[in-house]
């Protein structure tokens, strides 16, 4: 007894140790409040002791999603509801009800059947589609990740019983189980491949990164005794965005959206990381984004509706008509004494047929003309177009033509509301990329040193020259000491993404060009500004890329072919392959990889700075022409004429254009470049990305420029026909 007594104490005391952490930091958050973006970032999440008493205190969502659109306690109500949301099924109900009265020309039974076979069957196709809906959330409920469950074990858990603060385990190819902080992964600089293709569609990688201070955590057993506090934004719908801090042994580091991956995306090339989860089930940025599955009307059941309210109406105008003349005739059966249809007893009749109120009695026959004609509106065409519509949709799952070979997918149709609207299209609203395009990039031309490389011919020429019934010439310039043959162009490319042809500077040839030295750092460029990843096959030994962008993977591969090889990333290095100008050699260079600049919409060019073999710092840059011509050095813009005409043409045949530049950097300048992004990128204020964006600019200036690229974004099948 006295032992229980004092373990109870012990507890106790622990219990009040750890609310005056929770009360500190609690404080701690508060008094920064105001530089992490106001009032809304109010979400504070105890890693790695989701089961602590302060942790438990905070009323989080569990990680249970449903997308289904009834449950059992709604199914009944909102069911009924969309079934008399249809006019006919209205109608019928009405005169349902006014059957049981003695106006009813018919028998109850007569009229309330039909109506609930009919009401029935649609409610049990409804029931089934969600039903299934209900076993993909099940399905997606029941994965299982790697969950820390102290002493450094991770054991394998439901997704569903995740809950705010663990820190989970997440390998290549799988997704993520809810939104979470990365805190580290496979590379020791912490950074991982994500596909986001379930969120916005994209299948291009992007690059998430935790931060320096947990990238360490590589290990099972380093979480044995880790422990952090993260304030964040309250739960929102946007993707993009993320602002927090997260305290680690008294000291606080700003979060970014570079530290946060989302629930459903996927994790690519990077054999595992470790995250703490942020935000659970409906908390999570995609459901956030979601809306509850709305009640879908296809255009032939408007029409349908329509067509019924015109029958309607002439039903109406009938029973109004009848019910007229049957008011005048009832009201002419007796009067001033005189009996007219005696047959029909007038003098003793009911209500119904009563002379002396004859208007009640028409409006009587109104109601019992109504509930007669209503066999007009045919209630069994919904039921035909319900058993077609589950027809189609089993047609659907089966067909074999509907099957997408690539990811290995049939067709799937959740519901059958829709199926006659398939295929029709009413508006185009497009950026081109991804809809009337394949998204499938192929390096075609290029312009180095001012001369223009390359003599393919894109679809797009392809098609204009087929409109205006001229003969398609390969390209090239007139002043080139080279023979074009003046056949169509229209083999395919043996290498994906590398559609380049020209025997100048393909196969070594470009050492004996005018400009041989800005040709290789053009290459040299091609093969080391990116954020590309090789993969190595075993057994063939060929290298295999996957990038962000599918136009960074098409320039890597065009380096590659013409002779500089990138073969080899680390966390802090690029090694390529690539031939030598002075000793006419192929050797091996590396190059350190000091700090990476991001592509963005904003700036519209990125940025490397390297350290080759020989101690140089370089600077290489490729960006949008707009940007990028604006900041060259007066003494690199010796091409420049020449490149904006090729640029133009290679806009003019539909071609995706980037300008390549670099410039050395002394050791000075970097020094004091690295302090000030080191400075601004640490920094917790609202305006941090400002300020990168302050600090970059005035290191991407003076650059000398080498020539442009030009890809082509491969047209859909047909588009040009």
């Amino acid at each position: 007894m006295a032992g229980s007594g004092l373990k109870r104490r012990r507890r106790r005391r622990i219990h009040l140790s750890k609310l005056y952490t929770l009360t500190c930091t609690q404080a701690f958050f508060k008094q920064d409040h105001s530089q992490i973006g106001g009032p809304g970032y109010s979400r504070l999440v105890f890693i790695n002791e989701p089961d602590s008493p302060e942790a438990d205190s905070s009323s989080y969502s569990d990680n249970y999603v449903r997308t289904t659109k009834y449950t059992l306690a709604t199914f009944l109500p909102k069911s009924l509801f969309e079934q008399f949301r249809r006019v006919a099924n209205f109608y019928f109900l009405v005169t349902g009800v006014l059957s049981f009265t003695p106006l009813a020309p018919y028998t109850a039974a007569s009229a309330i059947f039909p109506l609930l076979f009919v009401i029935g069957a649609t409610m049990v196709k409804e029931g089934v589609e969600d039903w299934r809906r209900n076993k993909q959330d099940i399905e997606v409920n029941n994965r299982r990740v790697k969950v820390h469950r102290g002493d450094g074990n991770f054991d394998s858990k439901e997704w569903k019983t995740l809950s705010v603060g663990d820190i989970v385990k997440v390998e290549k190819n799988q997704f993520f189980p809810a939104d979470l902080v990365l805190l580290s992964s496979s590379y020791e600089d912490a950074i991982c491949y994500v596909e986001t293709m379930n969120l916005d569609g994209e299948t291009n990688l992007k690059v998430k990164q935790g931060l320096e201070v947990t990238s360490s955590l590589r290990e099972d057993f380093n979480f044995k005794g880790f422990e952090a506090f993260v304030k964040c934004e309250d739960p929102n719908a946007n993707l993009y965005s993320f602002v927090g801090t997260m305290e680690l042994k008294g000291t606080k580091y700003p979060l970014s959206p570079q530290q946060l991956l989302l629930r459903d995306s996927k994790l690519r090339n990077t054999e595992f990381i470790f995250g703490a989860v942020i935000f659970t089930g409906h908390d999570t940025k995609v459901i956030q984004n979601s809306t509850d599955p709305p009640s879908k009307r296809s255009m032939i059941e408007r029409k349908m509706d329509k067509i019924i309210y015109l029958m309607f109406f002439m039903v109406v105008l009938m029973s109004f008509i009848g019910s007229v003349i049957f008011g005048v005739t009832t009201r002419d059966d007796f009067k001033d004494g005189v009996v007219k249809r005696w047959y029909l007893r007038p003098d003793s009749s009911s209500i119904f047929f009563d002379p002396k109120r004859a208007h009640v009695a028409a409006f009587y026959h109104f109601l019992t003309a109504a509930m007669l004609y209503s066999y007009f509106i045919p209630i069994s065409l919904y039921v035909s177009i319900e058993i077609v519509k589950v027809l189609q949709s089993i047609f659907i799952n089966q067909d074999i033509h509907m099957y997408y070979e690539e990811a290995n997918k049939p067709a799937r149709a959740r519901t059958s509301n829709l199926n006659e609207e398939l295929g029709q299209v009413d508006t185009i609203l497009s950026d081109k990329t991804g809809t009337l395009t394949c998204n499938s990039m192929e390096f075609i031309k290029c312009s180095v040193a001012g001369t223009a490389y390359g003599r393919g011919v894109t679809e797009v020429e392809m098609a204009m020259g087929r409109r205006k019934g001229s003969p398609l010439v390969l390209q090239g310039n007139e002043s080139d000491d080279v023979e074009y043959s003046k056949e169509p162009f229209a083999e395919e490319p043996t290498v994906k993404g590398f559609n380049f042809r020209d025997e100048r500077i393909m196969n070594g040839n470009w050492v004996t060009e005018p400009h041989a030295d800005v040709i290789q750092k053009f290459m040299r460029l091609l093969a080391v500004c990116h954020t590309v990843i090789p993969e190595g096959d075993e057994d063939t030994e060929k290298i295999s890329y996957e990038a962000e962008s599918p136009d960074e993977a098409a320039f890597v591969i065009a380096a590659r072919e013409l002779g500089f090889e990138f073969y080899n990333r680390t966390q802090t290095s690029i090694s390529v392959r690539e031939l030598d100008l002075v000793t006419g050699k192929r050797v091996e260079r590396l190059y350190k990889v000091l700090n990476v600049l991001e592509f963005n919409s904003t700036r519209k060019r990125m940025s490397v700075i390297v350290q080759d073999e020989d101690g140089k710092l370089l600077l290489l840059c490729k960006g949008a022409d707009n940007v990028m011509f604006e900041r060259l050095s007066k003494n690199g813009r010796e091409f420049e004429v020449e490149t904006r005409d090729h640029v133009n043409e290679y806009a003019d045949a539909g071609l995706r254009t980037l300008i390549l530049a670099y410039r050395e950097l002394d050791k000075k300048e970097y020094k004091d470049f690295s302090v000030r992004i080191s400075e601004a990128k640490s920094s917790v204020s609202a305006d941090r990305e400002s300020l990168i964006e302050e600090v970059t600019e005035k290191v991407e200036k003076d650059l000398i420029l080498l020539g442009a690229t030009a890809v082509e974004d491969k047209l859909q099948n047909g588009l040009c026909q």
